[in-house]
């Protein structure tokens, strides 16, 4: 057996630039509503292409922020993937909405499209797609939906930064897409997320309401301390800190994409000769972020699924899982909704044997082979 590696399942890949923006920001004193935020909302915008865009405290924050500024709220449904981050449900419970779930699809995980218009109901106001893994969801179709239906379409793309629909990247063939900027995704800064949209008056609106309803920050105001409140709102701003690392880390993007995509077919090729997994019908291409690989035990394993991780762990092999449960299946959906076993039946099955691979840019192509090896040796032990 070669040399133990360590190989994270993500680590934020970071370095004097980042380090020299965040002291810059510290010296010059304004720490929020300062210009790196409108710096770094341009500079996103410029690199996915987005007329608009409005930078947040957080994804979550961002999506909460859409519904209430879209007006939905109590007596209204969204939408939304079995098989996703409780987020993605949890924005939609904030607003006061019902979450309705739809199962996944098979081949990639994502929503199973074919079955949106079935769960539409006099009540539904929207449809929030996840592009699960950063695999990009059929929009045409669930536009489709969406305009027989008159309902508005959110994109959760909290690991779709890099994914391209149609000739455009994700989270502008909605009304609107909110991303994540944690620590482990495409790029990060620390803690944040943006909001892109196609809507002038939408994107106004959010800035307005990230910040308490306040009509005048403290650079716009004529006299200190003098402002008024024209609307309610939140405290989901992004820090000038945060913006600055931001701006950084979109400089590298490509490069990150780059390495995600060749890490993600070289670690594809070396599983797809092992007879006892099975992967997703994708091939982490240029239409896709490649935020990781994902392989899927068959059913006979997947209660071995711990011992698995455990000898990966042991060999230095960081995992995850996407996800442990299918939301609907999580204790506080579970309880408020009545949901039981075989509820989501696909969703269930790729969270009771599904494990997330590394692929990010803190990894080099030769990493890949060795979680091959770590991952045929994991599969010999269980005989």
């Amino acid at each position: 057996m070669e040399e133990l590696r360590n190989i994270p399942f993500g680590k934020p890949v970071m370095g004097e630039p980042e380090q020299a923006a965040v002291l810059q920001v510290m010296a010059g004193g304004i720490l929020v509503h300062g210009p790196k935020t409108e710096e770094f909302e341009q500079s996103f915008a410029a690199w996915t292409g987005a007329p608009h865009a409005v930078a947040v405290s957080s994804c979550t924050a961002g999506m909460h922020l859409v519904y209430f500024a879209l007006g939905i709220g109590a007596g209204d449904e969204v939408i939304v993937p079995a098989q996703t981050h409780a987020a993605t449900a949890h924005a939609v419970e904030l607003a006061g909405a019902r979450a309705v779930f739809v199962d996944a699809e098979n081949a990639t995980g994502n929503i199973d499209v074919d079955a949106i218009a079935a769960a539409v109901t006099p009540r539904t106001r929207a449809i929030a797609v996840v592009h699960y893994l950063g695999v990009p969801v059929d929009m045409e179709a669930v536009n489709a939906v969406a305009r027989h239906h008159g309902l508005l379409v959110v994109e959760d793309c909290a690991l779709a930064v890099g994914t391209q629909i149609g000739g455009q990247h994700a989270g502008l063939s909605g009304d609107v897409g909110c991303f994540s900027f944690y620590p482990v995704k495409h790029m990060t800064t620390a803690e944040g997320g943006i909001v892109l949209t196609r809507d002038a008056a939408l994107a106004q609106k959010l800035k307005l309401l990230r910040a308490f309803g306040v009509d005048r920050h403290m650079g716009q105001r004529a006299t200190p301390g003098e402002y008024d409140v024209v609307a309610l709102g939140f405290n989901y701003r992004m820090s000038e800190i945060e913006a600055a690392i931001g701006i950084e880390q979109v400089k590298r993007l490509d490069g990150f994409l780059a390495r995600r995509r060749a890490n993600y077919r070289v670690l594809r090729v070396a599983l797809a000769r092992l007879k006892s997994v099975e992967l997703f019908s994708t091939d982490g291409g240029e239409s896709e972020s490649a935020y990781c690989l994902s392989m899927l035990l068959p059913e006979e394993l997947a209660e071995r699924r711990k011992d698995i991780i455990a000898s990966l762990k042991a060999q230095g092999v960081g995992t995850s899982i996407y996800y442990p449960r299918p939301v609907p299946a999580m204790t506080y959906y579970r309880e408020k909704y009545g949901t039981r076993p075989g509820d989501f039946p696909v969703a269930e099955r790729i969270s009771r044997c599904s494990i997330a691979l590394p692929v990010g840019p803190h990894l080099a192509e030769d990493d890949m082979f060795y979680i091959a090896a770590a991952i045929e040796r994991s599969l010999a032990q269980l005989g």
